[in-house]
């Protein structure tokens, strides 16, 4: 037994200094790539803004004074100024960081469920099941992203819990067409049909050999699809279906500050640069990502 247990001990000790240094030199490649990089830092610097936003807002954001209304950037105790009731942008700006992360995160993680189990099904069952659930798919495709959000937002009503819900239901088809495809490819490789050959029953051909697979173009999908929907949330919330007042979020701060634009146009400016950094670091760690996990772009590099 001890000899036994010796062995699992190296074998434990030599997996765990393998992932050791794949994830060092992830981290060695990421220093290399200046853009990729940069992403990663952004991604870092607005969660840990929107996970410290009790400690680092300077005031809270829902409180109005409307004897402070409208000042200027650079006021003193008000470093971007303030809204038309008072309150301070930079501490609703940090609050909303909260809002777009969990709003992103949140619809990415189970719209990227849904989709998977739906495109895992469609691409590996095919006939008739494949039919109809890709039906399904061109029939929702058929209606513009915003304008299907916008509808259902409609019917459920506003709020942070529903904006979430009809971006997910939106959402899950990018993430059914991308698995069904790249299960349709997995499905004739020479290991899958071997596993048929061999009598392996369904079921374990798709988490133990299927599943695996779909990761990395999976973890490359949602990291590009976490700003798609901050952005989305942003417009629904900008044209008044989704986050509502007092809560802080981006877009409708956007909507209540467009009425002061040539008057006042730090209640726009500031909260659109915020959308522009966030969705633009996640994007460029997103393109790295995507880079560094494809094995074709890196066999040609």
């Amino acid at each position: 037994m001890s000899q036994i247990s010796l062995e699992n001990t190296m074998v434990s000790k030599k997996v765990a200094a393998k992932r050791e240094r794949k994830i060092v030199t992830f981290f060695k490649r990421l220093i290399k790539s200046p853009f990729g990089l940069l992403g990663f830092l952004v991604i870092v610097a607005v969660c840990f803004i929107g996970v410290a936003a009790p400690i680092i807002a300077p005031h809270d954001p829902v409180a109005t004074d409307l004897s402070k209304k409208l000042l200027p950037p650079l006021t003193t105790d008000y470093l971007l100024g303030t809204d038309q009731l008072g309150r301070d942008i930079l501490s609703r700006i940090i609050y909303g960081t909260r809002i777009s992360l969990i709003i992103g995160f949140t619809t990415v993680f189970f719209a990227g469920i849904i989709g998977t189990v739906v495109g895992i099904i469609a691409g590996y069952f095919r006939g008739w099941i494949d039919a109809l659930l890709m039906r399904i798919v061109d029939v929702q495709l058929s209606f513009p992203f915003i304008l299907l959000v916008l509808i259902i937002n409609a019917v459920l009503g506003t709020g942070l819990k529903n904006i979430i819900l009809s971006l997910i239901i939106v959402g899950w088809i990018t993430y059914a067409r991308v698995v069904r495809s790249e299960v349709l490819a997995i499905r004739e490789k020479e290991f899958i049909l071997s596993c048929y050959a061999t009598g392996v029953p369904r079921w374990e051909i798709i988490v133990k050999h299927i599943v695996p697979n779909l990761l990395t173009p999976m973890i490359v999908l949602a990291s590009l699809q976490v700003s798609t929907f901050i952005i989305a949330e942003a417009s629904v919330s900008f044209l008044g279906f989704g986050v509502q007042p007092p809560t802080p979020a981006w877009g409708n701060m956007l909507n209540e500050g467009k009425n002061f634009i040539l008057s006042s146009w730090w209640l726009i400016t500031f909260p659109g640069i915020a959308i522009v950094i966030t969705t633009l670091g996640i994007n460029l760690f997103g393109d790295w990502l995507r880079d560094e996990l494809d094995p074709e772009i890196n066999n040609n590099g």
